[in-house]
């Protein structure tokens, strides 16, 4: 990985050097910028960054390097081009030959969030066509920033399948029982101010500056105890998958691994001292 310290950054138009060298299937990329924020790059650009195979499990190792590396406390998922993505490439997963695994790579971080989850935050930046699974990504991480020419659509039933990379089910806990079927029963398309409405996007921001303020987020998330950011993250997904009960229940855990921690002594000296804190970690 490629450290990008200080550089002002927006996904790369390409990650190889012409045409001519790149994938037919794509390739997901992954740089370090400003130490502790992994930058992950989809780009098949060309097709309008139409899923492959070869693009899942990329991201699914990128995820996992994020997951798995301890310097990495935050994650930038964002897409080269002027589109998120036109959606899956229909026949590498739905074919006669296709792969039934092809989305839930085995061991790896899930990229839909299904199975293997990731622990650390994850914020995702969306413009222009972003259909289907680019929905479902974006909605299996946790902050969304939109361009303002992002066009959303989970049009799934107008093909006859139904969305089975998470939108039912987080749709619905993100944006309201009635929000999700307006959306996902009609199958339609909307713009990034609806989906800001209905609680999908987090900001909506002029066009070709959503990955520069993406960063500018994760770089606040990292500034912050890493520990308690991700504790913070976890009793939140308990309380939304096993209620609030369960989420108390864990209070007692998450104070005894926070009062373990050299970070809370240096967040506790760092207000003593009227300074920022300087986390490391531990």
């Amino acid at each position: 990985m490629v450290s990008m310290q200080g550089r002002h950054l927006r996904c790369p138009a390409s990650t190889v050097a012409s045409m001519e060298q790149r994938h037919p299937h794509g390739h997901v990329s992954s740089e370090i910028y400003e130490d502790h924020v992994l930058v992950i790059t989809v780009d098949r650009q060309e097709k309008r960054n139409g899923f492959t195979p070869k693009m899942i499990d990329e991201l699914a190792h990128a995820l996992t390097t994020l997951e798995e590396t301890a310097e990495l406390r935050v994650g930038v998922l964002c897409f080269a081009g002027d589109h998120t993505t036109a959606g899956l490439d229909m026949p590498m997963f739905f074919g006669p030959d296709a792969d039934p695994n092809a989305l839930s790579p085995k061991d790896l971080v899930d990229p839909l969030g299904l199975f293997r989850r990731l622990s650390k935050p994850l914020i995702t930046a969306v413009q222009g066509i972003t259909f289907t699974i680019g929905i479902e990504l974006a909605l299996a991480g946790d902050i969304i920033i939109a361009s303002d020419d992002t066009r959303f659509s989970q049009l799934e039933p107008q093909r006859g399948l139904m969305a089975i990379g998470g939108a039912t089910l987080r749709f619905t806990s993100r944006g309201g029982w009635g929000n999700a079927m307006y959306h996902l029963l009609r199958a339609d398309e909307f713009d990034a101010q609806e989906a800001f409405r209905v609680g999908i996007a987090q900001e909506v921001v002029p066009q070709g500056t959503q990955v520069q303020r993406s960063l500018e987020i994760a770089l606040e998330i990292a500034a912050n105890a890493p520990l308690a950011v991700q504790l913070t993250k976890a009793n939140a997904r308990l309380a939304l998958e096993e209620g609030e009960d369960a989420a108390i229940a864990r209070f007692g855990d998450v104070r005894r691994a926070l009062n373990a921690s050299s970070d809370l002594q240096e967040g506790v000296q760092s207000f003593i001292e009227r300074r920022p804190a300087r986390f490391t970690g531990t």
